[in-house]
């Protein structure tokens, strides 16, 4: 094949991605199976891979970002981004109205748009090309985040063939995080001990400031476009320039309305304040702009805000109850997490008792006293949080909460490093709850998959059996079948499962420690890096920095494990018991066998020939450049059944169509 057939052939396939993820991202209608897709992708990548001189940052294979960490630079805003007027009631609404209606004579029409809940973003195309994408920043000048925002799917890279667009002009609106995503991210977080966020703005804020845009590409966001701007607009109509838009490939909202009065727009609000609740992610109110836009022009600008808009902010639900304690609640890793106990109260649909209070400065902050009735609101629309004091309620004498400086369980000073918002309890090897945590994270699925659950850890735990994770391999069934809950076949179960735990392979059994802010991918990257747990061992925190997605807070956490005798001793013990401390011969030289599975999503369920042997099946994937999910969705691609699947997977799969197959079809993919 010739250069320019080749050339030829990268930008069909180019085209028809891109036609693919607009038919997926934007108008949810996809035509082709996600396999047909990622067929597409590995061909279009291997022709890229070999043809360098025909690469293009638009490409639809950008789109998992780059794992290089770079700074962002400022860059001027074309048009000043300005901010909107708010309201939170009517009266105001009415007289936004009335001034209008003061100042122009011409009949109007509103335009009624959700607010969405994230971040602003300014995209700018030329020759239907997106060549910059810039933050808000202070109106005039704004971060280029562009490589970070070609990471999100509902973007387009480049427009679609055969629309009649501008040669250049802006397009701006909101990234936002759905909230299957901040669900996710949160649960991720959990894993491996740090704070959940509060909220889906928050976190899609965080996100597209991340200097890493591969990292950006795993967090799930989202974008909707509204407002159109260049120096000649297609047409005087705000709302039919966004449908054009719409055309052109870009995601606008379905829920945008036009309203003939103010009437009309109050309906409008009144519908969403209620409805907003069924929406898969967050709005904070409904923005009301002016369609013409010759009469935008006629009524101008204030110094901060358009005359011809303005922005209804929604009220979040809020309730009040009387603050009953707090209990401070001490994670596996030693985190400290304060959490308000309150008399139950109905709230958003649903019935709380109690609410996070996060760390020792927003206690602080809230000026919190014993006794006091405070308000509560869902953060974000999920996490109840306490936003404030009812100060009249305030009971005489009251004395204020103070946060506490010794681990409310084993007693020990806590610690909090500088620039950490937590205090941790750093009695790691001693403190109880910490202990537990640890070995209840050691035996998940996801760690060395023992077959047990909490309540068996921590019995095992109180009646003296088991301090620390190598005490498990200790273990005889005899021991077991004596305790309340076993049986001598489940106790022989039991330590039949921890004789088959030693099968795990390295990077799991990394992530099995438990070593502070190391989560799944963490430890994949410490074991691609360093081959065996000496090299590890051995390493010191610049060669650990080394690692792209690997940050100092890692790399100090890695480094600070190994030079604790305790860990050492429990490290040898587990080493003893014959754990996997190094990449297998298989693993080193498969590390990246093939990109056969490149872009699929699968799921392994069910039980196999042999109790490692799902771990085998879950490592085949992921050494052939599949992804390994742990519940069905839309992206999932296959789902690979034994003996008595899960049943809630399996039917899930049914009712989206996702095709389920044996573990010799699995194989079969693979050849």
């Amino acid at each position: 094949m010739g250069k320019q057939e080749i050339k030829d052939k990268i930008e069909k396939l180019r085209e028809f991605l891109n036609t693919c993820n607009y038919k997926y991202y934007v108008l949810s209608q996809p035509d082709i199976s996600d396999y047909e897709y990622d067929i597409k992708m590995a061909e279009l990548q291997k022709l890229e891979s070999e043809n360098p001189e025909f690469d293009d940052q638009n490409s639809p294979t950008k789109r998992v970002g780059d794992d290089r960490n770079l700074e962002f630079s400022q860059v001027a805003h074309k048009y000043p981004m300005l901010s909107l007027g708010n309201t939170y009631n009517e009266g105001d609404l009415k007289e936004f109205d009335s001034r209008i209606r003061k100042l122009t004579d011409k009949p109007f029409f509103y335009d009624c748009e959700l607010k969405f809940d994230g971040t602003s973003i300014s995209l700018t195309y030329q020759n239907g090309k997106l060549i910059r994408a810039v933050t808000r920043g202070d109106g005039q000048k704004g971060d280029d985040v562009t490589n970070n925002v070609r990471t999100i799917k509902s973007i387009p890279l480049t427009l679609n063939k055969d629309a009649k667009y501008p040669d250049f002009f802006e397009i701006r609106g909101e990234i936002l995080m759905p909230h299957s995503s901040f669900n996710r991210l949160n649960e991720e977080r959990a894993e491996i001990g740090e704070t959940p966020l509060a909220n889906c703005r928050n976190a899609a804020a965080g996100a597209l400031k991340t200097q890493n845009s591969a990292a950006v590409s795993r967090r799930g966001l989202d974008c909707y476009l509204y407002y159109l701007m260049m120096d000649s607009l297609p047409t005087n109509s705000h709302f039919q320039n966004m449908q054009l838009a719409k055309s052109w490939g870009f995601k606008v909202s379905e829920n945008t309305t036009k309203a003939e009065n103010i009437s009309q727009v109050i309906d409008f609000i009144e519908y969403w304040n209620k409805e907003r609740k069924n929406l898969p992610y967050d709005i904070d109110g409904i923005v009301i702009k002016v369609d013409q836009m010759d009469i935008r022009e006629q009524l101008g600008f204030t110094a901060k805000t358009p005359r011809w808009a303005i922005a209804y902010k929604f009220k979040a639900d809020e309730v009040s109850s009387p603050l009953i304690s707090i209990d401070y609640q001490v994670g596996r890793t030693g985190v400290i997490t304060p959490v308000a106990n309150l008399e139950p109260v109905h709230l958003a649909g649903t019935i709380v008792k109690r609410a996070t209070l996060h760390n020792a400065d927003i206690i602080k902050s809230l000026d919190l006293h014993y006794g006091d009735t405070v308000f509560i609101e869902k953060g974000g629309e999920i996490i109840p949080k306490i936003t404030r004091v009812d100060i009249e309620k305030r009971l005489q004498n009251a004395t204020p909460i103070n946060y506490i400086d010794k681990c409310p369980v084993c007693g020990a000073e806590l610690v909090r490093n500088p620039g950490e918002a937590g205090h941790y309890c750093p009695n790691y090897l001693h403190c109880p709850p910490q202990i537990t945590g640890k070995i209840i994270h050691f035996v998940t699925r996801k760690a060395m998959n023992i077959n047990c659950g909490e309540a068996t850890i921590e019995l095992l735990y109180n009646q003296g059996l088991i301090k620390n994770p190598a005490d498990l391999y200790d273990l005889k069934a005899p021991q077991i079948a004596r305790l309340e809950r076993f049986a001598e076949k489940s106790a022989k179960n039991f330590i039949e499962s921890i004789h088959n735990s030693v099968e795990v392979p390295y990077s799991r059994v990394l992530y099995a420690l438990g070593i502070r802010y190391v989560g799944e991918q963490a430890a994949k990257s410490l074991a691609k890096k360093f081959k065996n747990i000496e090299q590890l061992k051995s390493a010191t925190i610049e060669q650990i920095l080394e690692i792209n997605d690997i940050g100092q807070a890692i790399a100090e956490s890695v480094f600070q494990w190994f030079r604790n005798s305790e860990n050492i001793e429990m490290l040898n013990r587990l080493i003893k018991a014959g754990l996997q401390f190094q990449n297998s011969e298989t693993e080193v030289v498969n590390e990246e066998k093939s990109q056969k599975l490149a872009g699929l999503n699968l799921i392994v369920t069910g039980s196999f020939a042999t109790p490692q042997r799902r771990s085998e099946l879950e490592q085949m994937v992921e050494i052939n450049g599949g992804k390994l999910q742990s519940s069905v969705n839309a992206k999932t691609n296959f789902v690979v059944a034994g003996d008595k699947p899960g049943t809630s997977k399996i039917q899930k799969a049914e009712k989206l169509g996702i095709k389920i197959i044996s573990e010799q079809e699995f194989l079969k993919l693979l050849q």
